[in-house]
């Protein structure tokens, strides 16, 4: 018969190796697969035995099939009475194409009628179709003009095995797949150390062949350890498989094969060995010794301290050992922690016979040993790009190393360095000294500049905050275009005292290596932290994009927020920071911004000291309401804060609820600010200062199909906001684009002026970052004052009066686009009196009520 395992890429050889241990003849490594021939055994013994193969399929035909009638005949042919059980349902599919079979549903459509017709002709039944679920799955495969229809022996893929309890245990973490878990844990030849026999100094010295998992992650590593450690045939505990459904199914020969395999797990019982699990983040160690115990593992694993000397101190004497990790999950905040303490590991004289892999997405690690790998292989876990990175122990490149230099021979010496030259040495860490008697080793060497610029800025910073009552800042802003991050300081007040750091990296450019660009960040992360007296665990690492000029609120990861984020927002325990004698609430975890922008601290204020002159306030596009609870402290007599998020809006009421702002004359109105501004327009409300600070970019699904961009749509924006201005009030507009130009001419046809006071509201802390906000106060005049006021010529002006006049008489316009039509209406918004506007009455504020 001839078979073949399927893989992923990357899995090729080592599948092939694998199935030659288990005694397979004529195994040939393909793309994606390895193909095998042998008797039904053998199919069985892959099945039950392989770790690295998703399915096994055995061939059942190979045939011509150059066009859909001669595809039905070739299948038509094969003898599926005798290969599909009688009453089994059936599913095909179909991958590949032809000249003229393009439509692989159609092939598998086409293949699936001449199967069927074949058991209706010669035993009166037709197969039963399920797609779901089948009892018998065939896969056709068409290139050029050829085909073949296989038999998958495996019915579910083979990598789907974690044990139950532990996939529950598990659910919503990340767990690597067993297969790949496999495939990194066949890199430091496990099942070899776990097979070797102990000797008499071994048993003397309690040494045993240890494995030493340091970054553990949800666990995937450790439970397919512990399976290669027992023995355990992976396929054992399978309840079904796609060969039940052929007839050829030997049910008295799988329980033979499952009756050998219970009998090697209880020989392995006298296997001895230690798994040592260590994770720089407590989450995903308490995720891993979850998946253990529910696994029933918990006796075979040891999890401690991530540290180099605890670790080194539960392993113990070792006969042999293994590093292996998967850093794909690492937090970027822990990751240079990670690295150091993997490359530590390494380094130390106890684990000199250990050689390492790693699952890695950054190629970072090598940086941190200080070696290149002596191999790499691409792999694609959850779809995502990533590599399984290996070194050798340190005594076999020692070995190599000496052997290389003295060697006898000319050609040994040739052999010898090409062995050395493919087996690197490990250069010493490069480690900084900050000045606390604590060497911190970096992976690259020039950060010891970023150390210096940050520890002269942190100085100035510190003294500038004491003097202007600041607590919350930003202590670095891309000083060094090579380390180009931001970096804030936060402070708490009393009742959550504390130091939080938020690192934002700036994307780095398309010419810069991105593997540089990341262990430089990585080198950030280390650093700040120590210089500024923060502890690890306060240190908050995100991504910026800086080609946008600045962010939106939006998620930034899992966090700790969760799902009922919106219902915990107003009770949930959270830091608590002052700014200008108020207080506000902060989330480091779940969102790219933390709920308050530092760089609109001037800002603020200048809300708070427009306000004593105001009797009512609008807020619009508020986020958390910062500057809502300015203006209340400025004295307004009414707010009124509008937002399309509901979790903003709980946290805003929380800002306020915090400083005393409580009470029926505070509204908090959740509406897509654009529709609720024309509805505003249409009622007697008015307000004499409004804030406006929108996001550069929006595609909120709660917005319909439109979409936001400050720049294209400002003038409509600041048109209706200018008709809810009462007499003689203004708004001040704010908005992050780096880019952003205000359309001056267009807004001064609708009546709208703009005083830009950007120098003005740049804290000093962000003044190397001048185009970190732009900021303008937003006045309604008279249109033909307005378009004065930005240089329209008297005829343009006359022209637009006319227009207003009569818009009957209104030019064609065919450049301005359709959201820009806001800017040509009249006073009244219309372009001509309303009928409506005569009984225009106060309404509640929301056009729809703020959901709970």
């Amino acid at each position: 018969m001839e078979f073949y395992a399927s893989c992923p890429e990357g899995f090729e050889s080592e599948l092939a190796d694998e199935l030659k241990r288990l005694g397979l003849s004529h195994v040939r490594r393909l793309k994606g697969r390895a193909t095998f021939e042998g008797e039904l055994e053998e199919g069985y013994r892959a099945c039950l035995w392989s770790r690295l193969a998703s399915r096994v399929f055995v061939v059942l035909g190979r045939f011509e099939a150059q066009d859909a009638d001669e595809l039905y005949d070739s299948v038509y042919d094969i003898a599926w009475e005798t290969i599909i059980r009688p009453g089994a349902t059936i599913a095909i599919t179909a991958r590949g194409v032809t000249e003229q079979l393009r439509n692989t549903r159609f092939s598998a459509l086409r293949a699936k009628d001449a199967l069927c017709d074949r058991l209706a002709e010669t035993t009166g039944r037709r197969a039963d179709v399920d797609a779901a679920d089948p009892d018998v799955h065939l896969l056709l495969s068409l290139r050029q003009r050829r085909a073949s229809i296989s038999l998958d022996l495996s019915g579910d893929p083979l990598f789907k095995r974690l044990p139950r309890a532990a996939t529950r245990a598990g659910e919503g973490t990340h767990v690597l797949r067993p297969d790949y878990a496999a495939l990194v844990l066949a890199q430091v030849g496990w099942t070899a150390l776990c097979e070797c026999e102990l000797t008499a100094d071994d048993y003397e010295n309690e040494a045993l062949p240890t494995l030493i998992d340091a970054s553990c992650a949800g666990g995937g590593l450790l439970l397919e350890a512990v399976n290669i450690l027992t023995d355990r045939a992976p396929g054992a505990a399978r309840e079904r498989w796609g060969f039940e459904g052929w007839q050829l199914h030997d049910a008295a020969l799988w329980e033979q094969l499952l009756a050998e395999a219970r009998e090697r797990e209880a020989a392995a019982r006298e296997r001895q060995a230690r798994i040592v699990a260590v994770d720089i983040d407590p989450a995903a160690r308490k995720t891993a010794e979850r998946m253990v115990k529910c696994a029933g593992y918990k006796r075979f694993v040891d999890f401690c301290a991530a540290k180099p000397a605890t670790v080194l101190d539960r392993a113990g004497a070792v006969a042999g050992a293994a590093i292996v990790a998967d850093t794909t999950e690492t937090p970027l905040s822990l990751m240079h922690d990670a690295m150091t303490l993997i490359g530590e590991l390494r380094r130390a004289p106890e684990l000199a016979s250990a050689p390492v892999a790693a699952l890695t997405r950054d190629g970072l690690l090598a940086r941190a040993l200080h070696a290149e790998p002596v191999r790499s292989i691409a792999v694609m876990p959850n779809n995502e790009e990533a590599a399984i990175e290996v070194w050798p122990s340190l005594d076999h490149a020692a070995a190599a190393f000496e052997a290389a230099t003295s060697a006898n021979t000319e050609e040994q010496t040739a052999d010898a360095e090409d062995e050395a030259a493919d087996t690197p040495m490990s250069e010493p860490a490069a480690t900084l000294d900050l000045g606390d008697g604590k060497p911190l080793p970096v992976l690259i060497p020039e950060s010891e500049q970023f150390a210096n610029r940050l520890r002269k800025n942190a100085r100035l910073r510190r003294k500038w905050a004491k003097r202007e009552g600041v607590s919350c800042y930003r202590v670095y802003d891309a000083d060094l275009p090579d380390y180009s991050a931001a970096i804030d300081l936060y402070e708490g007040c009393p009742q959550t005292p504390g130091r939080w750091l938020v690192i934002a990296e700036y994307a780095a450019p398309k010419t810069i290596d991105p593997a540089l660009a990341q262990a430089r960040m990585l080198d950030i992360l280390a650093i700040a932290p120590r210089i500024l007296d923060v502890p690890a665990e306060h240190v908050h690492a995100k991504a910026r994009m800086r080609s946008r000029g600045g962010s939106q609120y939006g998620k930034q990861g899992a966090g700790k927020g969760g799902s009922g984020e919106r219902a915990n927002i107003a009770r949930r325990r959270l830091p608590l920071i002052e700014e200008g004698g108020l207080t506000f609430a902060v989330n480091f975890d779940d969102y790219l911004d933390v709920g308050i922008f530092l760089d609109h601290r001037v800002t603020r204020n200048l809300v708070r000291e427009h306000a004593k002159q105001a009797r009512r306030f609008l807020n619009l596009f508020a986020y958390t309401g910062t500057a809502t609870c300015y203006a209340a402290d400025g004295g307004v007599e009414e707010t009124v804060t509008v937002d399309l998020s509901n979790t903003y809006l709980d946290w805003a009421e929380r800002n306020m609820r915090q400083n005393g702002f409580v009470g029926p004359q505070h509204h908090f109105v959740r509406d897509d600010v654009l529709a609720w501004i024309r509805d505003q327009r249409q009622t007697r409300n008015r307000w004499d200062l409004i804030f406006v600070d929108p996001p550069t970019f929006s595609n909120s699904s709660k917005m319909g199909r439109r979409t936001w961009d400050v720049q294209r749509d400002h003038v409509e924006l600041l048109a209706g906001v200018s008709r809810l201005l009462a007499q003689g009030g203004h708004a001040i507009f704010s908005c992050n684009l780096r880019g952003f130009r205000p359309e001056t001419r267009k807004l001064a046809r609708a009546g709208v002026v703009l005083e830009d006071i950007t120098a003005q509201t740049i804290p000093e802390d962000f003044a190397r970052n001048q185009k970190v906000h732009h900021c303008y106060i937003v006045r309604r005049l008279p249109i033909e004052d307005a378009m004065a006021e930005v240089g329209f010529s008297a005829e343009e002006i006359a022209e637009r009066t006319e227009e207003l006049r009569n818009p009957e008489a209104r030019k064609p316009r065919t450049t301005a686009p359709a959201h820009a039509q806001a800017g040509d209406r009249g006073p009244r918004g219309n372009g001509k009196p309303s009928p409506a506007s005569k009984s225009k009455k106060k309404k509640f504020y929301a056009s729809k009520p703020k959901g709970k």
